[in-house]
């Protein structure tokens, strides 16, 4: 009899497992019944799905769109049944939810108590990670994401804005003295980021204008939390999301440094999802909550 779901979710038990083995036990299935069924779908598509070779499986460019289509449709087909057999019940079942450490730390998980207290149901899978992650490679249900979005395939909810703001402890500032105008960054030790994204200058308000200023330091952090702890450290001065130093600035770990010239950039802030019609019970909540709970700027 033809299973064309049951193919399909084997085929993406194979993508994210990387391997026939991991899917075979992830599905409990013995790996030559998960040959079979990858056999089977690339027969009926008539295309080469995964390229195997003795070592590794990479998906062919087919599979890689064929992988980005069935996993919404999967997921869909998955929350009508929910609706279904659930609906009376409120939502349900597992919500898997990626952010940046600083907003993870700082601003989620404060909050998430009343979330799953609220919905008891729910089963809530929070990753904390710098890196951008795929969505559906990750299949993940909801990301947080900070800065420009680039992703066309989601859909995106604006959660409010952070400004930025230069910081540093006050122990930094008694031994190597406060800046009083940008210019005197070039004598202190600037922390910076190691990841793509990141810049080698920082916005200030000059005379008028906006000017990016470069800036230099001996120490690169790999995310944002790890430069505001050596911030806090006194390893330097560093400029940060002002919801990641928030909490810091009023207890006087940090202080705020060349406000005057802030030229009050901001960052926006997004929920983003996978771009279906139809939101799972479970994902709709969460994000109404999140716009509810949140204490950011709009």
């Amino acid at each position: 009899m033809d299973n064309r779901f049951g193919d399909m979710e084997t085929f993406l038990a194979v993508t994210n497992g990387g391997s026939f083995a991991a899917a075979a036990k992830t599905l409990r299935l013995t790996p030559s019944a998960v040959s079979r069924s990858i056999g089977r779908l690339e027969e009926r598509l008539g295309v080469l799905l995964i390229q195997r070779t003795t070592r590794s499986l990479t998906l062919t460019p087919e599979g890689i769109s064929y992988r980005d289509r069935i996993s919404g449709l999967l997921a869909e087909v998955e929350d009508v049944e929910q609706s279904l057999g659930h609906s009376r019940q409120g939502p349900r079942g597992p919500l898997r939810i990626n952010a940046s450490v600083p907003f993870g730390t700082q601003c989620l998980l404060p909050i998430l108590p009343r979330f799953t207290e609220q919905y008891p149901a729910v089963t809530v899978d929070l990753s904390l990670s710098d890196s951008v992650v795929d969505l559906i490679e990750e299949r993940a249900d909801i990301a947080i994401r900070i800065g420009p979005l680039r992703d066309t395939r989601l859909r995106a909810k604006k959660l409010g804005r952070s400004a930025m703001a230069v910081v540093a402890s006050p122990d930094y500032l008694a031994r190597r003295g406060t800046p009083t105008e940008p210019a005197d960054l070039a004598g202190h030790a600037c922390l910076k980021f190691s990841f793509r994204r990141s810049v080698d200058s920082w916005a200030f308000r000059i005379r008028g204008r906006t000017v990016q200023l470069p800036v230099e330091g001996s120490f690169l952090g790999n995310s944002g939390e790890v430069v505001r702890l050596m911030a806090i450290a006194g390893g330097g001065i560093a400029r940060l999301g002002r919801f990641h130093v928030a909490a810091d600035l009023a207890a006087g770990r940090l202080v705020e440094v060349l406000a005057a010239f802030n030229p009050g950039d901001h960052e926006d802030i997004h929920a983003v999802y996978n771009g279906q019609d139809r939101l799972a019970l479970r994902v709709g909540a969460f994000l109404g909550f999140l716009e509810g709970a949140l204490a950011l700027a709009g």
